[in-house]
């Protein structure tokens, strides 16, 4: 019984790590593609993995031609923003609907659960004209404005107050607390858990999010990061390692933040039971 429970342990192990190697190649892939000539990123010898030469040119032209620290700031501002945003309009409108009884809140949060259903490219046109007859096309605005809220994160606000015992609101109402006072101090403060995987899942949506940023934005000053990095593509060619170049580069604010916010990433996930 034990000869067998070691066995499974080894299998179990031997597929996660098989695994791990996978979703490492990609990336492996990309760092190595930078160090190399454009002959050898686009030659077809599979036995050809690293570099003959290790070259840094692909990341000189690259600092050269963008202005990162300009994208760093743009990207940051983008991210915080939006999880800002996110966490602070789905923790309120979250608690409405999971405790509060008034007029259409069931027709409400049928609305909110059908903004999830419909792709999100569907509400590009709309918002593209809202932010343009605001006349903030091109800021730092124009970028936050789909993120101000969020139907996920209000779904996911309203089933952590949900899962709470109504004995709080009780108590809190005995000891002379209002509707604000008992959210603020009562109920937000154990829902500490969905707030941070939301604010995980927000930042990385605003990371990944390309095709907004390049809708709303044209000038390379305004850009994050990853609309900057969808114009190195080009029409007909393309230069790889100066596009893994890039987006190595691109990648360091989020292994910095994965780092800072290592035990929050791990602990928020955990909770909420998502998938990244």
């Amino acid at each position: 019984m034990v000869k067998r429970i070691n066995i499974n342990k080894i299998f179990i192990h031997a597929l996660l790590i098989l695994g791990s190697v996978i979703m490492l190649v990609p990336f492996l892939w990309m760092v190595l593609t930078a160090f190399k000539s454009i002959s050898e990123s686009t030659q077809m010898n599979p036995f050809i993995i690293f570099p003959t030469v290790w070259r840094t040119e692909a990341f000189t032209s690259v600092l050269s031609k963008m202005n990162f620290a300009r994208l760093y700031l743009n990207t940051l501002i983008l991210i915080v923003g939006r999880v800002v945003c996110a966490v602070l309009t789905a923790t309120m409108a979250g608690y409405a609907f999971a405790r509060l009884n008034f007029k259409g809140r069931n027709l409400a949060f049928s609305l909110v659960l059908f903004q999830m259903m419909v792709p999100s490219q569907i509400f590009i046109i709309p918002q593209y004209l809202m932010v343009s007859k605001m006349g903030m096309l091109n800021t730092s605005f124009g970028l936050l404005f789909p993120g101000l809220v969020t139907a996920f994160g209000t779904f996911l606000l309203r089933q952590a107050f949900m899962s709470l015992p109504k004995d709080l609101e009780e108590a809190a109402r005995l000891d002379g607390c209002n509707i604000g006072q008992t959210f603020l101090y009562v109920m937000a403060p154990l829902t500490k858990s969905s707030m941070v995987a939301l604010g995980i899942f927000t930042a990385l949506f605003a990371y990944k999010d390309l095709m907004w940023p390049l809708v709303v934005n044209t000038e390379q000053n305004t850009m994050p990061l990853s609309a900057a990095l969808a114009k190195l593509q080009g029409q007909f060619t393309s230069n790889y390692p100066e596009l893994m170049a890039a987006s190595l580069l691109a990648c360091i604010p989020m292994i910095v933040i994965y780092i800072i916010f290592q035990k929050q990433f791990i602990e928020g996930i955990a909770t909420s039971g998502g998938k990244l």
